[in-house]
């Protein structure tokens, strides 16, 4: 079977999260959104797994534990579990090393990336580095290469980060028998957030294990997410600013931006392009996406997808179709043009390749066009 996962998100307990980041808004955002499999994030907060285990989830959604930590360097590393057994010997085996283990959604973990691994493997789960090329808290922003962070201890997957894509990856030689994944990395359960990134995994069983054997055996059926440009670290800029230079221009400026003296900060495109080898390993499709609620934004000449208007329509359209991806992926225009006609010709227009791309750096997001609406 076919399953669109996001395993990357935050729970209620991390910095910067909502209060809705709960289980039951977690699965009413998946059955939205059409996400089938999704990880918990946060699993070794206590409170978080006794939360989860007190949710019930109905059969049509694969609840996965997963965590994201922060080790050595400031180097952050996602995790998945296969069951909450699992999550509880992981959190013991970090205690001595974190401070905050009982307290932080995503705790700061006192060991290097081969010891995180090395617990995480033989706790029976996997993992590998998260957001990898964003220019903060990635191992590419630290380590020249994986075998830097991970030593011996074999990294089991790769998370792109809403700056990048599959190409970004599919160049570097050390990477070329790690599975991409593409994750939200969620802070809300908004539908402009959760599942704003996706893997479709090919599983052999509906569970938790099934979902870890697909990812190391590279199971990926596609990747699906942002056009890199609109994350907020694709391109090299100021992060105070946000004037965008070239890597010659941010040199010459000793990374310093002569306007207003802040720090450059080198963007994922550039830091990908320095670690190419040369030739691109094959990857599944990458489908770049554009959350509906953001479509619908433009489509109205809103200045918030949160408004009630974007709202309205938003639902219209999941009540008449069931979930936002297949709004996005598989509805023939003219059957969204009976909900809204104008929308129905900007999504024509997205899946087209229709649009203006506006690119993002140093921590502010990218925007896009769509002229044709």
């Amino acid at each position: 079977m076919q399953a669109a996962a996001d395993l990357h998100l935050h729970s209620c307990f991390s910095m910067a999260t909502s209060p809705r980041m709960v289980p039951e808004e977690i699965i009413k955002g998946c059955r939205v959104k059409g996400i089938t499999v999704i990880g918990t994030g946060d699993i070794l907060h206590p409170e978080w797994r006794q939360m989860w285990k007190g949710t019930h989830v109905n059969d049509e959604i694969i609840v996965v534990p997963t965590t994201e930590v922060e080790g050595a360097g400031r180097v952050h590393h996602l995790i998945i579990l296969p069951d909450f057994e699992a999550a509880e010997d992981l959190a013991e085996r970090f205690r001595p090393a974190s401070k905050d283990i009982n307290s932080n959604g995503r705790p700061r973990v006192a060991l290097s990336g081969e010891e995180i691994l090395k617990h995480v493997h033989e706790a029976g789960g996997i993992g590998g580095p998260a957001h990898a090329f964003t220019p903060y808290t990635s191992v590419y922003a630290i380590h020249p290469s994986l075998s830097s962070c991970y030593g011996s201890e074999p990294a089991d997957l790769l998370e792109l980060g809403l700056s990048a894509d599959s190409r970004y990856g599919a160049g570097i030689e050390e990477l070329s028998m790690i599975p991409f994944l593409s994750n939200s990395d969620a802070h809300s359960p908004e539908p402009s957030k959760l599942g704003r990134e996706f893997t479709v995994l090919e599983l052999d069983r509906p569970d938790p294990a099934g979902v870890i054997n697909a990812v190391k055996m590279g199971r990926v059926v596609m990747n699906a997410g942002f056009f890199p440009e609109e994350g907020k670290y694709n391109q090299t800029a100021c992060s105070r600013c946000f004037r965008q230079f070239s890597l010659e221009e941010a040199t010459a400026f000793s990374w310093k931006c002569p306007g207003d003296g802040g720090r450059i900060k080198k963007g994922v495109e550039a830091r990908a392009r320095s670690l190419f080898s040369g030739s691109m390993t094959k990857r599944p499709p990458y489908l770049h996406i554009i959350p509906l609620s953001e479509i619908i934004q433009r489509t109205l000449g809103m200045k918030s997808p949160l408004t009630r208007r974007c709202r309205d329509l938003y639902h219209r359209c999941i009540d008449q179709f069931g979930d936002e991806i297949t709004v996005l992926m598989d509805v023939p225009p003219e059957e969204i043009a009976s909900v809204d006609f104008r929308l129905s010709s900007a999504i024509r227009s997205f899946r087209e390749g229709k649009i203006i791309l506006h690119p993002g750096g140093g921590g502010r997001y990218g925007s896009f066009e769509i002229p044709e609406i």
